[in-house]
C-alpha cells in the first residue's frame, strides 16, 4: 500500500514539474503559445507558472514590484505598489518573516475580502470566476536583511504539495541570494543604475529530489541542461550529475549530508561545473535534507539555479590581473610568498596568512602576517627558529590531510581542528595547497578571528590564487636553484632545538639578510658539557655564499668536537683557528665563546674578532662585557686567544649576537651597542624569548644576517662543593686518595655513602695508576642530590667493562664494582686524556629513587 501511495506521489510530481526529467525519459514539448510576459521569458518550476519579485522600499514602509515573470494568464493585476502594513498575502509574509500558501478556496477568500490587493484569475474577461490557482508567497531575506516577498502562482487545484513547498522555499533562496549580490556590488556606487544588470528570478535551473538509500535521483529537465547533458543520457544516478563538479569542489558538495555539517535552507553552496563542451560555469544550490527520527539522513531536496552573479567582478579580475603581474617578475620564493600575502589579507580581511613551502615533511614558512610571534599558535611559536617558523607536518594531520588530496580546503567556526590550526583561523580557516607541474609547491593558510562564512566570490579569489601561486612557486625555483640550495645547507647546519638547561634557558634568532643571496655564514650553538658546564657559541664568516654557509658548518661542528672533547676555551678557539688556517679558502670567521659553570656561574670567555657579550645584570644595567678580543679565526696561524673569566649572578641576562644586528650602512656599531643595552634595560627578564623578540624587532631590511643567542641565568638550588687532589705516583697513592676523600666526605657530612664512595675512589684510582702514565687527579664534587667522583689521567683510551671475568681472574672486577655501586658511571675525553667519572646519590635529599643520568 504505501508502495502504491509512493508511486502516486511521484507520479503527481512529474505532472506537476514542467519539464522534469526522470531517469531515462524526454523533455515535454513546450507550448504551442508564447506568452508575453514582462521580462519575455517562460517560467515553469514545481507547479508555479508565475513569479514575482517584491522589493523593500520607502524606509521598509513599501513593497515595490520589480520583476513579473512566466504566464501572465495565470492571474492579472498585480499591484505595482503593496503597503507592509495592508493586507495582502505578500505583505502578510513579509511581516511574519514565514511563508503563506493559499490553496484556491484560501485565495478566493483573500479576494472577496479585499479584491483591490488580491490579483485575480483572468479568464474570459471574468476576474471574479473559479480558478485552480494556488498562491505563495515568500519572504526574501532573513533577520536584519530583509529584501522583499516573492509571489509564485500556478494552476494547482489542491495547493502545493509539501515536497513542492520546500522547492520553492529554496528556490526564494536562491533569489535573495541575487539580490543581496545586487545590493553588495552596487553599495557605494552614486552613479544611478536605471537596471540592476540581471534578471532576479533564476530561470536557468530546476529542482531535484534525490533519494539517499538509493542513490536515484529525480531531476528537473533544467538541471540537466544547466550540466550539459542531453536527457536520454541521464541515468537517474546522481553520480552521473557528480562527475560534472570540478574536482575542487567535490568535497563540498559531499559534505551536505555529513552529520555535523547537514544543509539548512538558508546556506547556499556555490559550486562549479565543467560542460562537456569545456565551458566553467558557476552553479547555485540550495538544499534541505530530510533526516529520519535517528537523524539518519534520507532524502536531500534541492534548487540548482545558474549563478552568473558569481563570476568575479570587474575589481576582482583587476587584483588577480595584478596579482599575476606581479609574480610574473617574481624571482625568489620569499618575495612570491609576500607577494600572495599581501593579495588575499585585505581584500578578504583575514586576520592571518602564511605560505609556507614542504621540505621533508615540514611547513617551511616563507611570508606570514602578522610577523609577531605572539599573533600565532604555541606549535608554530615553539618551532619559531629563525625569521618565521617551520613546523612538523607530524603536528597538523589535517593540513597533511589536505596536502595529499590536493584540493582546497574551508573550515567553518568551531570546527574540529587540531590546535596549531584552529588557532591560525579560530572564525573560519581556509587551506589552499599550490598546485604546480603535477605535485604541490606549497600551501597557504587564511585564517579569520571573527565568524566567517566563505562566500562563492572568495572561493574563486583563492583558487585561482592558488595556481597562480603554485606556478610561480615552481619559477622561482628554477631560477633561484642555487639560493634554494645554500639556504637549506644553512637551515640544516643550524640547530634544529636547544637544549633545556639546569639553572637556565637558551633562546636564539637567526633572520637571513634581505639582499643579495640571502644566504650567510651566521652561526649559533648551545653545547651541554660535563661538570654542570654549557659552551654558548656564536660566530660570523665572511661573505653571503654558498661557500660561507659550508664554512659555517664546518667551523660549528668543529667547535662542538673540541668543546666535547673537554678542552678549555682558549684552547677550542685555537684550535678552531688553525682548523680554517688549513683549509683551502679565503674566507675568515669571528668567534665568540662563552663556558659557564652553570652550577657556580662563572663564566670564561674568548673572543675572536667578534662583538663582546652583553650582559643584563639583575638590577637592570646593561653594559658590554669587557673581554679582551683575539684576531678573527683564519688569518694567523699562531695567533692568541686570552681568556677573561665573569661571574654571572642568577637573573643575568647574557647575550651574544652577530654584526647584523648591530651595524649597518645607516647604523654605526657604537649606535647599535647601545640600542642593544637600552633594549635590555628596559626588557623582562622572565621572558626569555619576548627579550629576544625584542632585540630583533624593528630590523628592516638587512644587508647581513642577524643571529642573537640568550641566556637566562638562574642558577641551581645550591651551588656544589668541589675539591681536588693530585694523586702521587707511590706504592701508598690510593692509601692517600682515600685518606683524602674520607677527610674531605666527613666535611661536608656524607657519612651514609662513605663507604661505597671510597671504595669507587679505590677502583677508580688504583686503574688509573695501573694502566696510565703522567698525572693522576682526582676531583669530588658534592651536589643536591648525588656526588660524584672523577678522576683525570693521561691516556685517550678509554676504560672498557669485561664481559665476563671468571672466579680464578685477578683483574677486571674494578669496573663491575663501580657499575653495581654507583647510580651511573662513564668516560669522556678531556684535554691530552680522559675522564672516568661516577655518581652516588644522596638517599637523604631524596624522596624517590634517583633517575640514572645516561652515560656520556
Amino acid at each position: 500500500m504505501e508502495t502504491e501511495r509512493s508511486a502516486e506521489r511521484s507520479a503527481e510530481r512529474s505532472a506537476r514539474w514542467s519539464g522534469r526529467v526522470v531517469g531515462r525519459g524526454r523533455r515535454d514539448d513546450p507550448p504551442e503559445e508564447a506568452i508575453r510576459t514582462v521580462t519575455g521569458r517562460r517560467f515553469a518550476f514545481c507547479g508555479a507558472e508565475l513569479a514575482a519579485v517584491y522589493v523593500v522600499a520607502d524606509q521598509d514602509r513599501e513593497l515595490h514590484l520589480a520583476e513579473l515573470t512566466g504566464n501572465r494568464g495565470v492571474l492579472y493585476g498585480l499591484p505595482a505598489v503593496l503597503a507592509v502594513a495592508g493586507h495582502s498575502p505578500a505583505a502578510n509574509a513579509f511581516r511574519s518573516g514565514r511563508p503563506l500558501w493559499l490553496t484556491p478556496k484560501e485565495l478566493a477568500a483573500f479576494i472577496e475580502e479585499d479584491p483591490h490587493h488580491v490579483p485575480a484569475r483572468n479568464r474570459a474577461g471574468d476576474p471574479q470566476s473559479p480558478a485552480r490557482i494556488s498562491l505563495g508567497a515568500l519572504p526574501l531575506g532573513h533577520g536584519d536583511q530583509e529584501l522583499g516577498c516573492l509571489v509564485v502562482a500556478g494552476e494547482v487545484g489542491d495547493g502545493f504539495s509539501a515536497d513542492d513547498r520546500s522547492l520553492l522555499e529554496l528556490y526564494a533562496d536562491q533569489v535573495a541570494a541575487g539580490l543581496e549580490t545586487v545590493a553588495a556590488r552596487l553599495a557605494g556606487r552614486t552613479s544611478p543604475q536605471a537596471h540592476l544588470g540581471q534578471s532576479l528570478v533564476p530561470h536557468q535551473g530546476g529542482a531535484f529530489i534525490l533519494e539517499l538509500s538509493t542513490g536515484r535521483m529525480e531531476a528537473h529537465a533544467h538541471v540537466l541542461e544547466l550540466l550539459g547533458l542531453p536527457p536520454e543520457e541521464f541515468d537517474g544516478q546522481v553520480e552521473t550529475l557528480l562527475a560534472c563538479a570540478v574536482p575542487d569542489d567535490m568535497p563540498a558538495l559531499m559534505a551536505i549530508v555529513e552529520p555535523d555539517r547537514l544543509a539548512s535552507a538558508g546556506q547556499q553552496l556555490a559550486f562549479r561545473i565543467r560542460r562537456p563542451n569545456g565551458e566553467l560555469r558557476w552553479l547555485g544550490l540550495r538544499c534541505r535534507v530530510e533526516v529520519a527520527p535517528d537523524g539518519t539522513p534520507q532524502r536531500v531536496l534541492g534548487v540548482v539555479a545558474d549563478a552568473t552573479y558569481l563570476r568575479p567582478s570587474a575589481d576582482e579580475v583587476s587584483l588577480v590581473q595584478r596579482l599575476s603581474a606581479t609574480l610574473a617578475g617574481a624571482a625568489t620564493i620569499r618575495e612570491v610568498s609576500r607577494l600572495v600575502v599581501a593579495a588575499l589579507r585585505e581584500p578578504l580581511g583575514a586576520s592571518r596568512v602564511a605560505v609556507g613551502e614542504l621540505e621533508a615533511e615540514r611547513l617551511i614558512v616563507t611570508a606570514l602576517d602578522p610577523p609577531e610571534p605572539d599573533a600565532w599558535p604555541e606549535v608554530w611559536r615553539s618551532e619559531w627558529r629563525s625569521e618565521w617558523p617551520d613546523v612538523p607536518l607530524g603536528d597538523l594531520p589535517t593540513l597533511r590531510s589536505a596536502m595529499r588530496g590536493g584540493h582546497m580546503g574551508l573550515w567553518p567556526p568551531g570546527a574540529d581542528l587540531e590546535p596549531g590550526l584552529q588557532g591560525v583561523g579560530p572564525g573560519g580557516l581556509a587551506v589552499l595547497p599550490l598546485p604546480a607541474e603535477g605535485r604541490m609547491a606549497g600551501v597557504c593558510l587564511v585564517g579569520w578571528d571573527a565568524q566567517h562564512r566563505f562566500g562563492p566570490e572568495e572561493r574563486s579569489l583563492l583558487t585561482v590564487t592558488a595556481g597562480l601561486a603554485g606556478q610561480a612557486l615552481v619559477r622561482a625555483h628554477a631560477l633561484d636553484a642555487g639560493h634554494e640550495l645554500a639556504t637549506m645547507l644553512q637551515r640544516s647546519l643550524l640547530p634544529r632545538k636547544l637544549p633545556e638547561l639546569p639553572g637556565g634557558v637558551a633562546v636564539a634568532r637567526y633572520l637571513p639578510a634581505t639582499a643579495g643571496l640571502e644566504v650567510g655564514g651566521d652561526w649559533y650553538d648551545v653545547i651541554p658539557l660535563s661538570d654542570g658546564h654549557v659552551a654558548f657559541v656564536i660566530g660570523d664568516v665572511q661573505g653571503h655564499s654558498a661557500g660561507a654557509a659550508t664554512i659555517m658548518g664546518q667551523m660549528r661542528t668543529a667547535v662542538r668536537a673540541y668543546a666535547v672533547e673537554g678542552h678549555p676555551p682558549d684552547v677550542v678557539v685555537a684550535r678552531a683557528n688553525l682548523l680554517l688556517v688549513g683549509m683551502e679558502t679565503d674566507l675568515f670567521a669571528t668567534c665568540a665563546y662563552v663556558d659557564l659553570d652553570m652550577e657556580e656561574g662563572i663564566a670564561r670567555v674568548v673572543r675572536a674578532g667578534h662583538l663582546p657579550p652583553v650582559l643584563r645584570r639583575p638590577d637592570g644595567t646593561a653594559e658590554e662585557m669587557a673581554v679582551e678580543g683575539g684576531p678573527p679565526l683564519g688569518v694567523l696561524a699562531d695567533a692568541e686567544f686570552p681568556m677573561t673569566e665573569v661571574g654571572l649572578a642568577p637573573g643575568t641576562l647574557l647575550v651574544l649576537l652577530t654584526d647584523g644586528l648591530v651595524e649597518s650602512a645607516r647604523l654605526p656599531l657604537e649606535e647599535g651597542m647601545r640600542r642593544v643595552c637600552e633594549v635590555l634595560a628596559a626588557a623582562d627578564p622572565q621572558a626569555a624569548g619576548g627579550v629576544a623578540d625584542d632585540l630583533v624587532f624593528g630590523v628592516g631590511r638587512r644587508d647581513d644576517d642577524v643571529a642573537v643567542l640568550l641566556l637566562r641565568y638562574d642558577g641551581t638550588r645550591g651551588r656544589p662543593k668541589r675539591s681536588h687532589w693530585a694523586v702521587w705516583r707511590l706504592p701508598t697513592a690510593v692509601m692517600h686518595a682515600r685518606r683524602f676523600a674520607a677527610r674531605t666526605l666527613r666535611s661536608w657530612g656524607v657519612d651514609e655513602e662513605l663507604d661505597a664512595a671510597l671504595l669507587v675512589v679505590s677502583e677508580l684510582v688504583t686503574n688509573a695508576i695501573a694502566h696510565t702514565q703522567g698525572e693522576v687527579g682526582m676531583d669530588l664534587t658534592l651536589s643536591a642530590d648525588r656526588l660524584r667522583i672523577a678522576v683525570n689521567d693521561a691516556s685517550p683510551r678509554s676504560p672498557v667493562k669485561p664481559v665476563s671475568v671468571s672466579w680464578e681472574s685477578t683483574g677486571g672486577r674494578g669496573l663491575l664494582i663501580v657499575q653495581a655501586t654507583t647510580m651511573a658511571w662513564g668516560s669522556v675525553p678531556l684535554s691530552g686524556g680522559k675522564q672516568v667519572w661516577a655518581e652516588i646519590p644522596l638517599h637523604r635529599a631524596l624522596d624517590r629513587p634517583a633517575q640514572p643520568r645516561p652515560l656520556l
